[in-house]
């Protein structure tokens, strides 16, 4: 029946064919293409010639995946509302929700953290 087909659909129009309609669904696709891959690249092989990458743009990329960069990309440029956190704030935050023995990242990406859930 037509009317239970409709119901079936769901809220339309879906955010992602939205999203796609007004240009924003791929817009991190170019500069992960672009920009982090070239500059990831070119950071490996200048490693690879024995050249100190420290200061390389996004070297830290270069021994990453593509999918990783383009996943990286639309967190930094595919948000519409970017909210930054401090160490403190982020620990803060994780043991609101009840973790502990949080541990951040040593490295480069620094805002990578890990938690265990508090035993009850």
């Amino acid at each position: 029946m037509v009317s239970s087909d409709l119901e079936d659909v769901g809220d339309w129009p879906p955010d992602d064919f939205a999203a796609s309609v007004r240009g924003e669904k791929d817009r991190h696709e170019p500069v992960a293409a672009s920009l982090y891959w070239p500059l990831a690249r070119i950071a490996s092989l200048l490693e690879k010639a024995g050249a100190d990458v420290a200061n390389w743009p996004l070297a830290e990329y270069r021994y990453r995946s593509f999918y990783s960069m383009r996943t990286d990309a639309l967190d930094r440029f595919g948000t519409h509302l970017e909210q930054r956190y401090s160490r403190l704030e982020i620990e803060q935050m994780m043991r609101r929700c009840g973790l502990e023995d949080i541990r951040f990242r040593d490295g480069p990406p620094y805002w990578v953290a890990c938690g265990r859930k508090a035993p009850a």
